[in-house]
């Protein structure tokens, strides 16, 4: 079962390569590119950022003992140490 998607908005490209980088440097695997899926640390999840300012994340897969908003609050923690607020 997965959570419900994480909107973002306002994400510029600096932002969006800053979480992707920030993420990888905490064990997750990133793909290139401005789709496809996160995975690491037991959470799987689909993401795609439309190029310009909107990021999607869906947290597809998860510990059973890790709820969405705990996994949701981790991934908005990298967002936001990025996005400089």
């Amino acid at each position: 079962m997965s959570c419900k998607p994480i909107m973002f908005h306002n994400v510029p490209h600096d932002t969006f390569n800053c979480m992707k980088k920030k993420l990888q440097g905490a064990g997750i695997s990133v793909p290139p590119g401005n789709r496809g899926e996160l995975s690491g640390s037991g959470v799987v999840a689909d993401f795609e950022w439309d190029g310009q300012s909107n990021l999607t994340i869906t947290i597809t897969e998860k510990p059973f003992i890790v709820s969405c908003d705990t996994v949701a609050r981790k991934i908005k923690s990298f967002v936001k140490e990025c996005h400089g607020s």
